[in-house]
């Protein structure tokens, strides 16, 4: 490969990667059906650098039953 195409295809996946970002694919379908099912509405957060999850964690939002009402738990 050329110089070149080499940067064309760096490009072109750090495009992927930043609309993936945009539109909240960087999750993998189970972690998104799994935050699903436990009706998880905090905020998750993963730190990565040099392509290596450094640090992940999680601030508890409100877990709600399909009823919302005064058994719904809240934090």
């Amino acid at each position: 490969m050329t110089e070149v195409q080499l940067c064309e295809n760096e490009e072109r996946n750090f495009g992927e990667f930043r609309r993936k970002v945009r539109s909240a694919e960087v999750l993998s379908a189970a972690t998104v059906r799994l935050l699903q099912t436990i009706r998880f509405t905090g905020r998750l957060s993963v730190v990565v650098q040099n392509g290596q999850v450094l640090k992940s964690g999680y601030e508890e939002g409100y877990f709600r039953r399909s009823d919302s009402g005064p058994t719904a738990m809240r934090r």
